[in-house]
């Protein structure tokens, strides 16, 4: 029990943060001080006695994780870091200001930061992959504590994230609800509910807790209270008052996302009882070591014989199987999907390390980004179709920075019968629009299982688009495929088109060659692999070559595919040169027309994208009749 003492110094700290809240927005002109205010009392009590964090250290791997949900609290955040010693009160002072580390919302650009938040109902589910790893890789006694705002509990990512929570266990993982009744606009859809809360949570699988969120007392009990449960997640439903402190603002609606003005401001540190500058010694973490992984074996890729055919489903499984055994700290995750993705190869060899989400695409995003916290190396996998459901999660990883890789297998419409609910047509636009990306699509297995292995260090947010169905082997089991790179299939001195394929289309396209040639057109094919970055080098050439005329196949949509991708790159962006060549003459074939039904074959030719298709579109770029179909 919290002596009078301990009670008085969290009061005290409580004000502060409150008070330096209300300073650093009033001095950005913007901010959210109200919803930092009604969980000051919470955050006083778990800085002073429960967080374990070595400030100096921040990689230490025994330190406790905070996440706060609820980031536009992020002022209560900093003036926390201004507490513990880490920030000075001058920085404090820099919150929203331009080159400030101290944004809007909270960002790994601060080393104590572990992911980006303020799309609200994302934290909890990073903080499942992050204890995740502590109770089942790291096996180390640190607690994972994430701090919600009462509105984003309206996110089913929320009861995603409880329920996956409870299902493995994670009594290492402490949820707080800020229950302050009022949200961007007026009342939550509970208000202050509390019952309704604790029911919720206790459905969903946790151990719920029920607080006063300004009683130390209460709070103090809890959070001991959360400690001491073995056998699940802990969610502290704590009944708040927004802008608490301050009687002008205090319960009262139209104040959410508002600064004080400076006299308003002057006002409220007076009630506060002034400003404070108390700097607390946080309890430093356990000394432990993370548990030894398994030993690394020599890395052994799955080899495939040329002409045979094999999905590329397949062989993203059996590779990352593979790299599975010669990097320990590879996890995997699915949505459910295992037997669809191949992912039940890896986690077949190494259930320890295979982490099943469910269907629930949101939460297995998030608990990618929770394990590359800890330094692993996550891959995520289901149908490129479903990752749409995830997107927010995808687009906030890149704002973390974070490193975790995605395969999006069943992708276009090649994959027949199943129809378009199941088609993935969207993800190549949506993937290479996420910041510093990497969008990869190959064609065959061997091909695969090398891009599978380039994918492991590389940094950022990672795409491998694979196919349902079977395709030929056309590459040599040693044939390299840096990212970055594309490889021409066919080429002369005497090509007049360029053909650009990738996946499923580059057979397509490997096809119309053979029947080109038979009528003395000669045209250049390039497996364009590496959809981003993009071989602008090998792209240009070819252009140059063949007087400027392309054709780019894909299977997606139109709007941001492979089409995209190459005219973008004609057009110098980035770090690349300029184009300096010919006047590009471009046929883009794609998707254009919602798809049904049918085999693979007959969708490829119905949707204009196939062999036929190709060698038309070449013939129609020569001003040379069409004549009948080949096919």
């Amino acid at each position: 029990m919290a002596t009078q003492e301990q009670l008085n110094q969290w009061h005290e700290l409580a004000q502060q943060l409150r008070v330096d809240s209300i300073r650093a927005t009033t001095a950005a002109g913007s901010g959210h001080p109200t919803s930092s205010m009604s969980a000051a009392d919470l955050m006083a009590v778990f800085l002073s006695k429960y967080y374990k964090y070595d400030f100096k250290n921040p990689k230490n791997p025994n330190n406790d994780h905070f996440i706060l949900s609820k980031g536009h609290a992020a002022p209560l955040l900093y003036a926390m870091y201004k507490a513990a010693g880490v920030i000075s009160d001058e920085e404090l002072m820099s919150l929203r200001k331009f080159g400030s580390p101290l944004e809007g919302h909270p960002v790994p650009v601060l080393p104590w930061v572990d992911v980006a938040t303020g799309s609200l109902g994302q934290g909890v589910g990073m903080g499942v992959g992050i204890a995740l790893a502590g109770k089942y890789l790291d096996k180390l006694p640190y607690k994972v504590c994430v701090l919600l705002g009462d509105s984003e509990t309206t996110e089913g990512s929320v009861w995603e994230a409880f329920e996956r929570a409870s299902y493995y266990n994670l009594n290492n993982l402490i949820a707080i609800i800020d229950e302050n009744r009022l949200g961007q606009r007026g009342q939550t859809e509970l208000g202050w509910n509390t019952h309704a809360y604790v029911e919720r949570v206790r459905a969903f699988g946790c151990h719920a807790i029920a607080i006063d969120g300004h009683d130390l007392k209460e709070i103090d009990r809890a959070f001991g209270e959360a400690e001491s449960i073995t056998d699940r997640p802990t969610v502290i439903v704590a009944q708040t008052i927004k802008g608490k402190g301050f009687s002008l603002i205090e319960n009262v609606g139209g104040w959410h996302g508002k600064s004080l003005k400076p006299d308003q401001a002057k006002q409220a540190i007076e009630e506060l009882g002034g400003e404070r500058h108390i700097t607390i010694q946080v309890h430093q973490p356990d000394q432990a070591q993370p548990a030894s992984t398994a030993t690394a074996q020599p890395l052994q890729l799955p080899t495939y014989k040329e002409g045979s055919s094999i999905a590329t489903r397949k062989a993203y499984g059996e590779a990352l199987r593979a790299v599975g055994g010669a990097r320990p700290e590879v996890v995997a995750l699915d949505a459910e999907v295992s037997n669809s993705t191949y992912t039940e190869d890896f986690a077949k060899a190494y259930p320890d390390r295979f982490f099943e989400m469910f269907i629930a695409e949101q939460q297995m995003i998030a608990a990618a980004v929770g394990f590359q916290v800890r330094q692993y190396k996550p891959f995520a996998s289901t149908f490129a179709a479903f990752l749409t459901r995830a997107y927010d999660f995808v687009r906030m990883a890149a704002v973390s920075h974070a490193n975790i890789k995605l395969v999006g297998s069943h992708a276009g419409i090649s994959i027949g019968e199943d129809g378009p609910s199941q088609m993935g047509l969207e993800d190549i636009a949506s993937l290479r629009a996420i910041w510093s990306s990497t969008v990869l699509y190959p064609c065959d297995s061997n091909q695969t299982a090398k891009l599978v292995a380039e994918m492991v260090d590389r940094e950022g947010i990672v795409f491998l688009r694979t196919t349902r169905m079977a395709t030929p082997v056309i590459y040599n089991p040693d044939e390299e495929f840096p990212i970055g790179g594309s490889k021409v299939l066919r080429s002369s001195d005497r090509d007049q088109v360029t053909v650009i394929g990738a996946g499923v289309t580059l057979h397509e396209a490997l096809k119309a060659y053979e029947r080109l040639k038979n009528e003395n057109i000669i045209v250049r094919v390039i497996d364009l692999y590496s959809v981003k970055p993009i071989d602008t080098e090998t792209l240009y050439q070819a252009a140059r070559d063949t007087d400027g005329k392309l054709i780019v196949v894909e299977d997606h949509w139109i709007e941001g595919g492979l089409g995209s991708a190459v005219t973008q790159a004609f057009n110098g962006t980035g770090e690349a040169p300029k184009y300096n060549g010919p006047k590009l003459e471009v046929i883009n074939l794609a998707v254009q027309d919602m798809p049904g039904s049918g085999e693979p074959e007959e969708l490829l030719h119905a949707a204009k994208i196939d062999a036929d298709a190709i060698a038309q579109a070449a013939k129609a770029l020569l001003k040379q009749p069409i004549g009948t179909s080949t096919r």
